[in-house]
């Protein structure tokens, strides 16, 4: 039965996850739940590919444009939230769907975090002003002077964790080492079944390609300079949202409107591939798919993921 199952889609950035997940939720009777680290913000609709009207009236959709620009979500709060949506659409019969390529929700929420307390504001900053004045090379050479085993542990080209770790070890004293040994508390629900999206990268650059022009046909732009008008921070998350900083540089007059699409095409195919390589390490899916996703394919998908989920197939909605 679907009772507390858990369907998961992810994948990189243009491969279909949004449309698979809307047939998924049309068939099984689904909700679904945003796993992607742009989407949850209010003022990026277009730039994130935010599901549309028809989708949004074709099946219930959460966590999409909850949270202002001005926030900072981060894989923890997301996690909490999306545990809150999931136990909803469990007490109105329907099965959650998450779906998003941002890798680290989808950990927090199936793994656990470990429980690092939050980190004060004045230590990011003192980390962002340290990494501006002598760039990674300084990051990594403070933290191997206060927590040697996470310095050894990481790539020194891994600029993300490496201020992570900075910043925890600044601010609690212990290294981010010893948050990760206790068990963390990952996903204790019914039945979960992983369906991870892996084109080919050619099919998948084109994608991306057109994607990001069709965005700007749609108004992007007009997108980027709203926000923009808000005078917000730019190392806040939405900030960093790919197509933001091109499509300002062309505003400000820094680029024409084709040198500022090809760079953010390139961001996004640059994206597309870290995402790739994330979930063909991080994830074990029980459902892979080496296509771009096309009603064709949904049939056996749908086969896949009963069978997986090993469940009756008349129980199932539609």
């Amino acid at each position: 039965m679907m009772a507390n199952a858990l369907i998961v889609v992810g994948g990189p950035t243009a491969s279909g996850k949004s449309a698979l997940a809307l047939d998924l939720a049309r068939h099984f009777g689904g909700e679904i739940i945003n796993a992607d680290s742009m989407q949850v913000y209010r003022e990026l609709c277009i730039l994130t590919a935010r599901p549309n009207e028809a989708a949004l009236a074709a099946a219930p959709h959460r966590l999409y444009g909850v949270l202002p620009a001005s926030e900072r979500c981060s894989a923890g709060s997301w996690s909490e939230l999306a545990r809150r949506a999931i136990a909803e659409a469990y007490a109105v019969g329907r099965v959650p769907i998450v779906v998003g390529g941002t890798g680290l929700y989808l950990r927090a929420l199936l793994d656990g975090l470990s429980d690092v307390p939050p980190i004060p504001p004045e230590v990011q900053g003192a980390v962002r002003a340290l990494l501006e004045a002598e760039g990674l090379t300084g990051v990594r050479a403070r933290l191997a002077a206060l927590d040697p085993e996470m310095a050894a542990r990481l790539r020194p080209s891994d600029r993300q964790r490496q201020i992570r770790a900075l910043e925890v070890v600044e601010a609690t004293g212990r290294s981010l080492a010893t948050y990760q040994k206790p068990e963390r508390r990952g996903y204790r629900g019914g039945p979960v079944v992983r369906v991870v999206l892996e084109p080919p990268r050619g099919p998948l650059r084109q994608a991306c390609d057109a994607r990001f022009g069709a965005m700007v046909e749609a108004g992007a732009i007009d997108e980027v300079r709203a926000l923009s008008a808000l005078g917000l921070d730019p190392s806040l998350p939405a900030m960093k949202a790919v197509g933001v900083f091109e499509l300002s540089q062309f505003l400000a007059g820094h680029l024409s409107l084709d040198e500022a699409v090809e760079r953010a095409r390139a961001a996004t195919r640059r994206y597309a591939k870290r995402q790739q390589t994330w979930f063909r390490h991080q994830i074990q899916p029980d459902v892979r798919l080496v296509n771009l996703y096309g009603p064709s394919d949904f049939g056996e998908i749908v086969q896949r993921i009963v069978n997986a989920l090993q469940i009756d197939p008349g129980s199932l909605a539609g």
